[in-house]
Protein backbone atom coordinates (compact mmCIF):
# COMPACT_ATOMS: atom_id res chain seq x y z
CA UNK A 1 0.00 0.00 0.00
CA UNK A 2 1.37 3.59 -1.16
CA UNK A 3 1.96 6.23 1.94
CA UNK A 4 -0.41 9.56 2.02
CA UNK A 5 0.17 11.68 -0.74
CA UNK A 6 1.50 15.13 0.63
CA UNK A 7 -0.67 17.70 0.66
CA UNK A 8 1.02 19.99 -1.97
CA UNK A 9 1.71 17.69 -4.19
CA UNK A 10 -1.82 16.24 -4.42
CA UNK A 11 -2.97 19.57 -5.33
CA UNK A 12 -0.28 20.08 -7.90
CA UNK A 13 -2.10 16.84 -9.18
CA UNK A 14 -5.35 17.84 -9.25
CA UNK A 15 -4.72 20.86 -10.86
CA UNK A 16 -2.61 19.02 -13.14
CA UNK A 17 -5.60 17.16 -14.17
CA UNK A 18 -7.87 20.41 -14.63
CA UNK A 19 -5.64 21.72 -16.99
CA UNK A 20 -4.26 18.54 -19.18
CA UNK A 21 -6.74 15.84 -18.59
CA UNK A 22 -8.86 16.91 -21.89
CA UNK A 23 -5.26 17.20 -23.83
CA UNK A 24 -4.48 13.88 -22.37
CA UNK A 25 -7.30 12.16 -23.33
CA UNK A 26 -7.50 13.62 -27.13
CA UNK A 27 -4.41 12.06 -27.38
CA UNK A 28 -5.28 8.75 -26.15
CA UNK A 29 -8.43 8.51 -28.21
CA UNK A 30 -6.14 8.83 -31.08
CA UNK A 31 -3.70 6.08 -29.88
CA UNK A 32 -6.23 3.58 -28.55
CA UNK A 33 -8.99 4.47 -31.14
CA UNK A 34 -11.47 4.13 -28.21
CA UNK A 35 -13.06 6.41 -26.28
CA UNK A 36 -14.21 4.40 -22.90
CA UNK A 37 -10.82 2.64 -23.03
CA UNK A 38 -8.91 6.03 -23.05
CA UNK A 39 -10.99 7.26 -20.48
CA UNK A 40 -10.11 4.47 -18.56
CA UNK A 41 -6.10 4.21 -18.93
CA UNK A 42 -6.30 7.83 -18.21
CA UNK A 43 -7.90 7.64 -14.53
CA UNK A 44 -5.48 4.81 -13.86
CA UNK A 45 -2.07 7.25 -15.36
CA UNK A 46 -3.29 9.72 -12.75
CA UNK A 47 -3.93 6.96 -10.27
CA UNK A 48 -0.45 5.83 -10.51
CA UNK A 49 1.32 9.68 -10.57
CA UNK A 50 -0.21 9.27 -7.11
CA UNK A 51 1.22 6.38 -5.86
CA UNK A 52 4.41 7.09 -7.64
CA UNK A 53 5.67 10.70 -7.97
CA UNK A 54 5.75 10.92 -3.80
CA UNK A 55 9.10 8.76 -4.64
CA UNK A 56 10.19 9.79 -7.93
CA UNK A 57 9.39 13.39 -8.00
CA UNK A 58 7.08 14.91 -10.64
CA UNK A 59 8.68 14.91 -14.24
CA UNK A 60 9.50 17.34 -16.00
CA UNK A 61 7.17 16.89 -18.74
CA UNK A 62 4.00 15.39 -16.97
CA UNK A 63 2.08 15.47 -20.07
CA UNK A 64 4.28 12.99 -22.17
CA UNK A 65 4.56 10.79 -18.81
CA UNK A 66 0.66 10.29 -18.30
CA UNK A 67 0.30 9.53 -21.92
CA UNK A 68 2.48 6.99 -21.89
CA UNK A 69 1.62 5.85 -18.63
CA UNK A 70 -2.06 5.42 -20.08
CA UNK A 71 -1.11 3.58 -23.34
CA UNK A 72 0.89 0.62 -21.00
CA UNK A 73 -2.11 0.56 -19.11
CA UNK A 74 -4.26 0.42 -22.17
CA UNK A 75 -2.09 -2.87 -23.59
CA UNK A 76 -2.46 -4.23 -20.43
CA UNK A 77 -6.04 -4.34 -20.29
CA UNK A 78 -6.09 -5.42 -24.04
CA UNK A 79 -3.89 -7.98 -23.60
CA UNK A 80 -6.22 -9.30 -20.32
CA UNK A 81 -8.98 -9.52 -23.11
CA UNK A 82 -7.08 -11.18 -25.37
CA UNK A 83 -7.21 -14.46 -23.90
CA UNK A 84 -10.90 -14.62 -24.80
CA UNK A 85 -10.26 -12.48 -27.81
CA UNK A 86 -8.56 -12.53 -31.05
CA UNK A 87 -8.96 -9.19 -32.50
CA UNK A 88 -8.02 -8.02 -29.22
CA UNK A 89 -4.51 -9.71 -29.06
CA UNK A 90 -4.09 -8.12 -32.67
CA UNK A 91 -4.52 -5.06 -31.18
CA UNK A 92 -2.34 -4.98 -28.39
CA UNK A 93 0.64 -6.31 -30.52
CA UNK A 94 -0.17 -3.08 -33.12
CA UNK A 95 -0.22 -0.50 -29.67
CA UNK A 96 3.02 -2.35 -28.70
CA UNK A 97 4.74 -1.74 -31.95
CA UNK A 98 3.70 1.76 -32.23
CA UNK A 99 6.19 3.06 -29.04
CA UNK A 100 5.95 6.46 -28.30
CA UNK A 101 4.52 8.81 -30.41
CA UNK A 102 4.43 12.97 -30.52
CA UNK A 103 2.35 13.90 -27.66
CA UNK A 104 2.20 17.59 -28.97
CA UNK A 105 -0.06 17.09 -31.92
CA UNK A 106 -1.75 20.59 -31.82
CA UNK A 107 -5.37 19.36 -32.98
CA UNK A 108 -5.80 16.40 -31.08
CA UNK A 109 -8.84 17.79 -29.37
CA UNK A 110 -9.98 19.55 -32.24
CA UNK A 111 -10.33 15.57 -33.91
CA UNK A 112 -11.92 14.33 -30.36
CA UNK A 113 -14.56 17.34 -30.32
CA UNK A 114 -15.71 16.50 -34.30
CA UNK A 115 -15.86 12.87 -33.25
CA UNK A 116 -18.32 13.78 -30.20
CA UNK A 117 -20.28 16.51 -32.40
CA UNK A 118 -21.23 13.52 -35.07
CA UNK A 119 -24.11 13.92 -36.45
CA UNK A 120 -25.09 10.42 -35.11
CA UNK A 121 -25.38 11.33 -32.06
CA UNK A 122 -28.42 13.50 -30.39
CA UNK A 123 -27.61 17.20 -30.79
CA UNK A 124 -28.41 18.13 -26.66
CA UNK A 125 -25.42 14.93 -25.97
CA UNK A 126 -22.91 16.58 -28.62
CA UNK A 127 -22.26 19.50 -26.69
CA UNK A 128 -22.37 17.63 -22.87
CA UNK A 129 -20.44 14.78 -23.96
CA UNK A 130 -17.82 17.40 -25.13
CA UNK A 131 -17.77 19.49 -22.46
CA UNK A 132 -17.83 16.68 -19.83
CA UNK A 133 -15.09 14.19 -21.36
CA UNK A 134 -12.52 16.73 -23.28
CA UNK A 135 -13.04 19.89 -21.75
CA UNK A 136 -12.47 18.82 -18.25
CA UNK A 137 -16.13 20.59 -16.85
CA UNK A 138 -18.39 18.84 -14.56
CA UNK A 139 -21.66 17.74 -14.60
CA UNK A 140 -22.89 21.05 -12.70
CA UNK A 141 -20.84 23.29 -14.60
CA UNK A 142 -22.55 21.84 -18.15
CA UNK A 143 -26.00 21.98 -16.46
CA UNK A 144 -26.16 25.66 -15.27
CA UNK A 145 -24.80 26.56 -18.92
CA UNK A 146 -27.83 24.68 -20.33
CA UNK A 147 -30.45 25.53 -18.13
CA UNK A 148 -31.13 22.43 -17.24
CA UNK A 149 -30.34 19.91 -13.83
CA UNK A 150 -27.70 17.83 -13.07
CA UNK A 151 -29.35 14.62 -13.63
CA UNK A 152 -30.72 15.79 -16.81
CA UNK A 153 -27.64 16.58 -18.09
CA UNK A 154 -25.56 13.17 -16.54
CA UNK A 155 -28.03 11.18 -18.39
CA UNK A 156 -27.10 13.25 -22.09
CA UNK A 157 -23.74 12.20 -21.62
CA UNK A 158 -24.33 8.70 -20.69
CA UNK A 159 -26.55 8.02 -23.91
CA UNK A 160 -24.21 10.32 -26.08
CA UNK A 161 -21.46 8.02 -25.01
CA UNK A 162 -23.63 4.39 -25.60
CA UNK A 163 -24.07 5.29 -29.01
CA UNK A 164 -20.40 6.32 -29.79
CA UNK A 165 -19.85 2.27 -28.10
CA UNK A 166 -22.52 0.96 -31.15
CA UNK A 167 -21.68 3.56 -33.96
CA UNK A 168 -18.40 2.81 -35.75
CA UNK A 169 -17.25 7.17 -35.65
CA UNK A 170 -14.22 7.84 -37.06
CA UNK A 171 -12.01 10.11 -34.76
CA UNK A 172 -10.72 12.62 -37.33
CA UNK A 173 -11.77 16.10 -38.86
CA UNK A 174 -14.41 15.86 -41.67
CA UNK A 175 -14.43 16.21 -44.88
CA UNK A 176 -14.96 20.02 -46.90
CA UNK A 177 -17.95 18.72 -47.80
CA UNK A 178 -18.99 17.04 -44.54
CA UNK A 179 -17.34 20.21 -42.81
CA UNK A 180 -20.54 22.63 -42.57
CA UNK A 181 -23.30 20.05 -40.95
CA UNK A 182 -20.77 19.40 -38.19
CA UNK A 183 -19.33 23.31 -37.23
CA UNK A 184 -22.48 24.58 -35.74
CA UNK A 185 -22.38 22.05 -32.87
CA UNK A 186 -18.62 22.43 -32.23
CA UNK A 187 -18.78 26.29 -32.37
CA UNK A 188 -21.14 25.67 -29.66
CA UNK A 189 -18.96 23.80 -27.96
CA UNK A 190 -15.86 25.88 -28.26
CA UNK A 191 -18.31 29.04 -27.24
CA UNK A 192 -19.59 27.19 -24.11
CA UNK A 193 -15.90 26.07 -22.97
CA UNK A 194 -15.32 29.89 -22.98
CA UNK A 195 -18.19 31.17 -21.16
CA UNK A 196 -17.24 28.36 -18.46
CA UNK A 197 -14.05 30.03 -18.57
CA UNK A 198 -14.80 33.59 -18.53
CA UNK A 199 -17.63 33.09 -15.98
CA UNK A 200 -16.62 30.03 -13.70
CA UNK A 201 -19.87 28.18 -12.26
CA UNK A 202 -18.63 27.47 -9.00
CA UNK A 203 -15.77 28.47 -6.52
CA UNK A 204 -13.33 31.16 -5.63
CA UNK A 205 -12.69 33.29 -8.91
CA UNK A 206 -14.82 35.05 -11.46
CA UNK A 207 -12.47 33.44 -14.38
CA UNK A 208 -10.49 30.61 -15.45
CA UNK A 209 -7.99 31.19 -17.92
CA UNK A 210 -7.04 27.60 -18.89
CA UNK A 211 -10.55 27.35 -20.43
CA UNK A 212 -10.64 30.58 -22.06
CA UNK A 213 -7.16 30.06 -23.43
CA UNK A 214 -8.33 26.76 -25.12
CA UNK A 215 -11.02 28.01 -26.28
CA UNK A 216 -9.30 30.63 -28.13
CA UNK A 217 -6.68 28.34 -29.54
CA UNK A 218 -9.55 26.14 -30.61
CA UNK A 219 -10.85 28.85 -32.64
CA UNK A 220 -7.61 29.63 -33.96
CA UNK A 221 -7.54 26.36 -35.41
CA UNK A 222 -11.38 26.03 -36.79
CA UNK A 223 -10.62 29.76 -38.31
CA UNK A 224 -7.71 28.06 -39.98
CA UNK A 225 -9.82 24.95 -41.09
CA UNK A 226 -13.01 26.79 -42.35
CA UNK A 227 -12.17 30.87 -42.57
CA UNK A 228 -15.96 31.76 -42.79
CA UNK A 229 -17.76 34.56 -41.13
CA UNK A 230 -19.22 32.97 -37.94
CA UNK A 231 -16.22 31.36 -37.14
CA UNK A 232 -14.09 34.26 -37.64
CA UNK A 233 -16.92 36.26 -35.73
CA UNK A 234 -16.75 33.90 -33.06
CA UNK A 235 -12.92 34.03 -32.55
CA UNK A 236 -13.25 38.05 -32.09
CA UNK A 237 -16.06 37.64 -29.87
CA UNK A 238 -14.00 35.46 -27.97
CA UNK A 239 -10.43 37.77 -28.06
CA UNK A 240 -12.77 41.15 -27.22
CA UNK A 241 -14.56 39.76 -23.93
CA UNK A 242 -10.85 38.01 -23.18
CA UNK A 243 -9.41 41.32 -23.49
CA UNK A 244 -11.21 42.49 -20.44
CA UNK A 245 -10.04 40.16 -17.83
CA UNK A 246 -7.56 41.89 -16.01
CA UNK A 247 -9.86 44.23 -14.84
CA UNK A 248 -12.76 42.31 -14.10
CA UNK A 249 -11.62 41.84 -10.52
CA UNK A 250 -9.91 43.57 -7.74
CA UNK A 251 -6.64 43.00 -6.37
CA UNK A 252 -8.39 41.56 -3.69
CA UNK A 253 -10.04 39.66 -6.27
CA UNK A 254 -13.37 41.26 -5.71
CA UNK A 255 -15.91 41.29 -8.44
CA UNK A 256 -15.67 44.80 -10.83
CA UNK A 257 -18.45 45.92 -13.17
CA UNK A 258 -17.91 46.77 -16.71
CA UNK A 259 -18.79 50.08 -16.15
CA UNK A 260 -16.57 50.58 -12.89
CA UNK A 261 -13.27 48.67 -14.79
CA UNK A 262 -9.91 50.72 -15.46
CA UNK A 263 -9.80 50.14 -19.18
CA UNK A 264 -6.67 50.71 -19.32
CA UNK A 265 -5.80 47.08 -17.72
CA UNK A 266 -7.80 45.72 -20.86
CA UNK A 267 -5.73 44.26 -23.83
CA UNK A 268 -5.28 46.53 -26.42
CA UNK A 269 -3.90 43.42 -28.47
CA UNK A 270 -6.74 41.39 -28.04
CA UNK A 271 -8.51 44.26 -28.60
CA UNK A 272 -7.19 45.11 -31.76
CA UNK A 273 -7.27 41.72 -33.51
CA UNK A 274 -10.85 41.37 -32.27
CA UNK A 275 -11.70 44.35 -34.05
CA UNK A 276 -10.43 43.56 -37.11
CA UNK A 277 -11.53 39.87 -37.51
CA UNK A 278 -15.34 42.04 -36.50
CA UNK A 279 -15.38 44.01 -39.66
CA UNK A 280 -13.90 40.99 -41.81
CA UNK A 281 -17.26 39.11 -40.41
CA UNK A 282 -19.11 41.75 -41.07
CA UNK A 283 -17.96 42.83 -44.15
CA UNK A 284 -19.02 39.23 -45.62
CA UNK A 285 -22.73 39.90 -44.98
CA UNK A 286 -22.96 36.28 -43.90
CA UNK A 287 -22.92 36.25 -40.89
CA UNK A 288 -24.56 34.70 -37.40
CA UNK A 289 -25.37 35.49 -33.76
CA UNK A 290 -21.37 34.75 -33.21
CA UNK A 291 -20.34 38.00 -34.84
CA UNK A 292 -23.39 40.42 -33.94
CA UNK A 293 -22.41 39.31 -30.51
CA UNK A 294 -18.64 40.31 -31.54
CA UNK A 295 -20.21 43.39 -32.78
CA UNK A 296 -21.53 44.58 -29.45
CA UNK A 297 -18.51 43.51 -27.25
CA UNK A 298 -16.69 45.81 -30.19
CA UNK A 299 -18.78 48.69 -29.52
CA UNK A 300 -17.97 48.42 -25.69
CA UNK A 301 -14.04 47.87 -26.83
CA UNK A 302 -14.28 51.21 -28.95
CA UNK A 303 -15.40 53.34 -26.34
CA UNK A 304 -13.20 55.50 -24.42
CA UNK A 305 -15.40 55.52 -21.08
CA UNK A 306 -18.30 53.72 -19.70
CA UNK A 307 -20.18 56.73 -20.24
CA UNK A 308 -19.43 57.39 -23.67
CA UNK A 309 -20.72 53.76 -24.27
CA UNK A 310 -22.94 53.95 -27.84
CA UNK A 311 -25.99 51.95 -25.79
CA UNK A 312 -28.52 53.03 -28.99
CA UNK A 313 -26.25 50.80 -31.34
CA UNK A 314 -26.03 47.93 -29.36
CA UNK A 315 -29.58 47.99 -28.84
CA UNK A 316 -29.83 48.08 -32.88
CA UNK A 317 -27.28 45.30 -32.39
CA UNK A 318 -29.49 43.06 -30.09
CA UNK A 319 -32.93 43.91 -32.40
CA UNK A 320 -30.94 42.25 -35.01
CA UNK A 321 -29.70 39.33 -32.55
CA UNK A 322 -32.88 38.58 -31.30
CA UNK A 323 -34.67 38.13 -35.08
CA UNK A 324 -32.01 34.72 -35.80
CA UNK A 325 -31.51 34.10 -32.20
CA UNK A 326 -34.26 34.56 -29.85
CA UNK A 327 -33.37 32.74 -26.60
CA UNK A 328 -34.24 34.14 -23.41
CA UNK A 329 -31.04 35.38 -22.46
CA UNK A 330 -30.47 37.56 -25.37
CA UNK A 331 -34.04 39.62 -24.34
CA UNK A 332 -32.31 39.25 -21.58
CA UNK A 333 -29.04 41.16 -22.23
CA UNK A 334 -31.57 43.30 -24.63
CA UNK A 335 -33.70 44.19 -21.88
CA UNK A 336 -30.17 45.51 -19.65
CA UNK A 337 -29.40 47.69 -22.92
CA UNK A 338 -32.68 48.99 -23.22
CA UNK A 339 -31.90 50.08 -19.37
CA UNK A 340 -29.28 51.95 -19.97
CA UNK A 341 -30.08 53.31 -23.27
CA UNK A 342 -34.23 54.80 -22.31
CA UNK A 343 -33.69 53.99 -18.37
CA UNK A 344 -34.38 51.31 -15.76
CA UNK A 345 -38.18 51.94 -15.88
CA UNK A 346 -38.31 50.88 -19.62
CA UNK A 347 -35.43 48.19 -19.13
CA UNK A 348 -37.58 46.64 -15.82
CA UNK A 349 -40.45 46.33 -18.04
CA UNK A 350 -38.31 44.18 -20.36
CA UNK A 351 -36.97 41.84 -17.72
CA UNK A 352 -40.30 41.57 -15.85
CA UNK A 353 -41.38 39.96 -19.11
CA UNK A 354 -38.23 38.16 -19.50
CA UNK A 355 -38.75 36.44 -16.05
CA UNK A 356 -42.60 35.90 -16.61
CA UNK A 357 -41.74 33.82 -19.47
CA UNK A 358 -40.26 31.16 -17.48
CA UNK A 359 -36.86 30.25 -18.79
CA UNK A 360 -34.70 32.17 -16.62
CA UNK A 361 -36.67 31.63 -13.96
CA UNK A 362 -32.90 29.65 -12.30
CA UNK A 363 -30.89 32.09 -13.97
CA UNK A 364 -29.37 34.19 -10.82
CA UNK A 365 -28.28 37.01 -13.76
CA UNK A 366 -31.61 37.34 -14.45
CA UNK A 367 -32.78 38.23 -10.92
CA UNK A 368 -29.69 40.33 -10.40
CA UNK A 369 -30.30 42.67 -13.33
CA UNK A 370 -33.89 43.18 -12.31
CA UNK A 371 -32.43 43.81 -8.51
CA UNK A 372 -30.24 46.35 -9.95
CA UNK A 373 -33.26 47.85 -11.93
CA UNK A 374 -35.26 48.25 -8.53
CA UNK A 375 -32.41 49.58 -6.87
CA UNK A 376 -32.29 52.24 -9.31
CA UNK A 377 -35.53 53.21 -9.46
CA UNK A 378 -35.39 53.29 -5.58
CA UNK A 379 -37.77 50.34 -4.77
CA UNK A 380 -35.49 49.08 -1.99
CA UNK A 381 -38.01 46.21 -0.90
CA UNK A 382 -38.24 44.67 -4.20
CA UNK A 383 -34.24 45.29 -5.47
CA UNK A 384 -33.26 43.11 -1.54
CA UNK A 385 -35.66 40.75 -2.48
CA UNK A 386 -34.59 40.25 -6.04
CA UNK A 387 -30.77 40.43 -4.65
CA UNK A 388 -31.53 37.22 -2.08
CA UNK A 389 -33.15 35.47 -5.35
CA UNK A 390 -29.76 36.16 -7.10
CA UNK A 391 -27.75 35.08 -4.03
CA UNK A 392 -29.26 31.59 -3.73
CA UNK A 393 -28.67 30.83 -7.05
CA UNK A 394 -24.73 31.06 -7.71
CA UNK A 395 -22.41 28.90 -6.23
CA UNK A 396 -19.52 31.39 -7.33
CA UNK A 397 -17.36 33.36 -4.36
CA UNK A 398 -16.65 36.68 -5.64
CA UNK A 399 -20.47 36.96 -7.51
CA UNK A 400 -21.68 35.92 -3.81
CA UNK A 401 -19.54 38.28 -2.36
CA UNK A 402 -20.66 41.30 -4.76
CA UNK A 403 -24.88 40.52 -3.90
CA UNK A 404 -23.95 40.26 -0.16
CA UNK A 405 -22.60 43.76 -0.05
CA UNK A 406 -25.71 44.67 -2.44
CA UNK A 407 -27.92 43.41 -0.05
CA UNK A 408 -25.96 45.08 2.60
CA UNK A 409 -26.17 48.60 1.03
CA UNK A 410 -29.96 48.57 1.22
CA UNK A 411 -30.30 48.15 4.80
Amino acid sequence: MPGPVPELLSKTIETLYRLESGRVLATLVRLLGNLDLAEEAMHEAFAAALEFWPQTGIPDKPRPWLISTARFKAIDVIRRRARFDGAQRDLAAHMQSRGNEDEEIEDDRLRLIFTCCHPALPPEGQVALTLREICGLTTEEIARAFLVTPATLAQRIVRAKAKIRETPIPYEVPTPQELPERLDAVLQVVYLVFNEGYSAAAGAEVTRAELTGEAIRLGRLLAELQPEAEVIGLLALMLLQESRRAARTSPAGELVLLADQDRALWNSEQIAEGLALVAKALKSRRFGPYTLQAAIAAVHAEAESAAATDWRRIVALYNQLVRIQPSPVVYLNRAVAIAMCDGPEAGLAHVEAVLEHGGLANYYLAHSARADLYRRLGRTAEARASYERALALTQQGPERQFLQERIRQLK
